[in-house]
């Protein structure tokens, strides 16, 4: 199976199925001299991690990471680092139903017509739990974007028809994380929680999007066509599971506006540089990024795993058969999906920042003192140290 990396020069190789033993992803392209710890991966994993609330899946995983390989010293060495994510609470008895009779709108026949044969516990590589790779390398990337002034934050903006006002970045930072639906409109994200219980009462789910915004990020990223900062951004959206939308600038709206309308006047910063009037364009021109902030949204469909009655079909029996998928299932993806999209904002942006030249891909300028001049591990000085 393909598919399993992300990136250029900053590249994510995962792997892991949800009731495996274990998740896992190996991080090639981090310069060396980073200070990174397991505290920091784990602040990131600890948003994703289930079981967080009565609107989360109750499947109880601590999602505890071990930095396998590249760190020195709590310093990041430039050669590949290996994260590992035990699974604690695997229950794959729930799905032997469902071994030839697939579960409505999941992979599971795609899979199995694919490759003759899947991992049908919980849905095996294409359960939405793979995600804490992303999330466990999305925190690398941000450890790199945090030192050159770049933020990326990212909040629930609609669930079902609910839909929150606009709010400011400022808003996104301090409210987001202040209750479990990630809203960082408070009256709203209230009304949202009381809808998805509404939902999860009934035995179903309700779908809902995304917002993300990226500030401080330099002009000049990207290239034309494939590898425009637009379209890398629009597959790490995609790949998101359960995503079947992804917008940036004025998205859909677009459609509505004649040029006059959207086309955006030039003038100059307090630099004498050219910038666009108003930022309609969601920072990125010609899918290169202009300097002014990236915002966009993503769309993820209703969770697809209900206590509901459905129906299918037995391929080996050649039957129908009503079924009710149980098991510990999130009746809304959203919430536990705002770490999911940042980390992969976070991966594309870092991609670009090394391919642009913005970081040394080699090592970082103010690495740890010790490393400030050549080492030579025989030396007078150096020989206690090897030992």
């Amino acid at each position: 199976m393909n598919g399993n990396e992300f990136g250029r020069l900053f590249r994510v190789t995962s792997y892991g199925e949800s009731h495996g033993p274990a998740m896992g992803v190996t991080v090639s392209g981090c310069p060396a001299g980073l200070e990174l710890s397991e505290e920091d991966v784990q602040h990131e994993l600890d948003r994703r991690k289930p079981g967080q609330s009565m609107i989360t899946t109750s499947r109880d995983e601590p999602d505890a990471v071990e930095i396998h390989s590249g760190l020195q010293d709590g310093y990041t060495t430039g050669t590949p680092i290996g994260m590992g994510i035990q699974n604690k609470d695997p229950r794959s008895g729930k799905y032997e139903p469902f071994i030839t009779a697939p579960r409505p709108s999941h992979g599971d026949f795609t899979y199995s017509a694919k490759f003759g044969t899947r991992n049908w516990g919980g849905g095996g590589r294409s359960s939405a739990r793979e995600t804490v790779n992303w999330v466990a390398a999305g925190a690398i990337a941000q450890k790199l974007l945090e030192r050159e002034g770049i933020q990326v934050k990212a909040h629930v903006n609609q669930i079902g028809d609910i839909e929150s006002p606009d709010v400011s970045f400022d808003e996104l930072l301090e409210h987001t994380e202040e209750n479990e639906v990630r809203c960082a409109h408070p009256e709203t994200a209230e009304r949202m929680r009381e809808r998805i219980q509404t939902y999860q009462q009934e035995g179903d789910s309700i779908g809902g999007s995304i917002y993300f915004e990226a500030r401080g990020v330099p002009r000049g990223l990207g290239a034309p066509r494939f590898d425009s900062v637009t379209a890398r951004l629009g597959q790490a959206m995609m790949a998101v599971p359960a995503a079947t939308g992804f917008e940036f600038g004025l998205g859909r709206t677009a459609r509505e506006q004649t040029g006059s309308e959207r086309n955006e006047d030039w003038t100059f910063d307090e630099d004498g540089d050219p910038i666009p009037v108003g930022n309609d364009h969601g920072g990125l021109q010609g899918g290169i990024t202009t300097g002014q902030p990236i915002y966009g949204e993503v769309t993820l469909h209703a969770p697809t795993s209900i206590p509901k009655t459905q129906t299918t079909v037995d391929w080996e029996t050649g039957e129908e058969k009503e079924i009710q998928v149980i098991g510990r299932h999130d009746p809304v993806l959203p919430p536990r999906g705002v770490p999911v999209v940042e980390a992969m904002v976070n991966l594309t942006i870092v991609d670009f920042m090394l391919l642009g030249g913005y970081l040394n891909p080699d090592r970082l300028d103010d690495r740890p003192g010790e490393y400030e001049t050549e080492y030579h591990p025989r030396s007078p000085e150096n020989r206690d140290r090897e030992e």
